[in-house]
């Protein structure tokens, strides 16, 4: 099939399900194959090549697999504008919007309910921006927990919008988490936060990485993994 389709002009695109998905190629100067992935939110495929490799190749690496394409765009969960439905999705519950012009432009979660005003053109923008100050907030308080139980002083914490990892850590010490992560329950968020906490001593995924995270993490760190895998997707479904 692929050397079929390396003799063909190819669009740096592909139809599945319907639409049209553009494809992203990404160089990797370490790569020593073709690998694909679909993007969380469904919006690009996204292939990874070798430098020697032929972008015409790639692409045809790609509409190789439409199929497969196909299926995993079909568990993509449909977009959702939160100022549409009025729900907004906050640490594992779902909040309805109780929206008044003349309320205060700050939202307020009061009990099942997100009260908040202002005009209405620029809802959407100060709800993303609650969310992330919310979480910013949630991580800072969930990496000095953990930090104290490491033996560590509080870490720093930034945000950050990546569309496949959940949270990294730097080897200066400072952890970068996915604001998505405040619409996911807490035991949820701050398994990602214990993860990265870990990593400030292991930076692998030893044995001795994992004792220590068990050791922190005060849940069951599989059932929190269990729902990121399940789950994960939705918390892309909003704010696009």
């Amino acid at each position: 099939m692929i050397e079929c389709l390396r003799d063909q002009h190819i669009e740096p695109e592909i139809e599945l399900g319907g639409r049209k998905v553009p494809i992203e190629l990404r160089r990797h100067s370490t790569a020593k194959r073709l690998t694909l992935r679909l993007a969380p939110d469904g919006s690009a495929v996204k292939v990874t090549l070798p430098r020697w490799c032929a972008s015409k190749e790639a692409i045809a690496f790609a509409h190789a697999r439409a199929d497969w394409l196909a299926a995993q765009l079909a568990k993509v969960p449909e977009t959702r504008d939160p100022v549409v439905t009025g729900r907004i999705d906050y640490r594992g519950r779902t909040l309805a919007l109780d929206w008044c012009e003349s309320a205060p432009r700050k939202p307020m979660a009061q009990g099942d309910e997100l009260k908040v005003g202002g005009p209405q053109d620029t809802l959407g923008r100060r709800l993303q921006r609650w969310l992330e100050n919310e979480a910013l907030d949630l991580f800072t308080g969930d990496a000095a927990f953990y930090c104290e139980r490491a033996g560590l002083p509080a870490a720093p914490v930034r945000l950050t919008r990546a569309k496949r990892r959940w949270g990294s850590c730097s080897s200066e010490g400072m952890l970068r988490l996915n604001w998505r992560l405040v619409q996911a329950p807490d035991h949820v968020r701050r398994s990602v936060v214990a993860h990265e906490v870990t990593h400030l001593v292991h930076f692998d995924h030893s044995p001795a990485f994992h004792a220590l995270l068990d050791d922190i993490f005060e849940g069951e760190i599989e059932d929190a993994n269990r729902w990121l895998s399940q789950h994960g997707r939705t918390l892309y479904a909003s704010f696009s």
